[in-house]
């Protein structure tokens, strides 16, 4: 399959690049810079636009001059959140609203901008698949403060829901994946055992995830996953 992968530097992104490539998928990766430290030697196997989607407009009209005609699924993977996010020193009346105007540019006008030029190019494949990196933070009463990243990641949710109206017809299948807290120090190179044992059963490894996505790419053209929940067992609040 040839698979866009948004938000692929680092991370849970990184470990798709790494997964996903070594089961044989051709691999467009998206992120601010391309990692160094990818193997130069992959040659048309993995093709690399390096693209700043905390600027929508300008590059959004980069990645749409440099991305392939025709994909076969685009695995969206970006977001960023608040500089204090997920600790006690988060307040969201301390937040500036210069960064709060970044992240809605970020999170949501770039995701829009840039769907809008990708799904043409995913209508033409016989199995047509977007996955959308959502996070339980979006979903309600999630118990999470963050106020501007809990509604990008719950306007998330709106936009699949409306993609999946839009093109029913067309055959796109549009998954959103609430992603709990992830161990993303631990790459696929560290085995699944360790990666587990880091934060005590309360953080979840991305070879979890590699093995969802894994499944979604699977399945016929005639079904899809329209939502998954993935917390980690120890998470209280799910």
């Amino acid at each position: 399959m040839k698979i866009m992968i948004v938000g692929a530097s680092r991370g849970l992104g990184r470990a798709l690049v790494d997964g996903l490539l070594g089961d044989g998928h051709t691999l467009i990766g998206v992120s601010r810079q391309r990692p160094g430290s990818l193997d130069a030697g992959l040659g048309a196997q993995l093709q690399w636009i390096a693209a700043d989607l905390a600027r929508p407009v300008e590059a959004v009209e980069q990645i749409a001059r440099e991305a392939p005609a025709g994909l076969d699924a685009v695995i969206y993977n970006l977001g960023v959140w608040e500089e204090k996010a997920f600790s006690d020193e988060y307040a969201f009346l301390d937040d500036a609203d210069e960064a709060i105007v970044d992240m809605v540019n970020t999170n949501i006008t770039a995701t829009i901008l840039l769907l809008k030029r990708l799904v043409p190019r995913l209508l033409g494949s016989s199995k047509p698949q977007l996955i959308l990196t959502g996070s339980t933070s979006g979903l309600r009463q999630s118990g999470r403060p963050e106020v501007t990243f809990s509604a990008s990641k719950f306007a998330l949710n709106g936009i699949a829901d409306a993609l999946r109206e839009s093109f029913r017809e067309q055959g796109l299948a549009v998954t959103a994946l609430q992603l709990g807290y992830l161990n993303t120090q631990d790459g696929l190179s560290v085995p699944l055992a360790d990666a587990t044992a880091r934060g005590e059963g309360e953080l979840i490894p991305v070879h979890d995830v590699l093995t969802i996505v894994r499944a979604l790419l699977s399945l016929s053209n005639v079904s899809f996953v329209r939502e998954l929940v993935l917390p980690a067992i120890r998470d209280e609040r799910f």
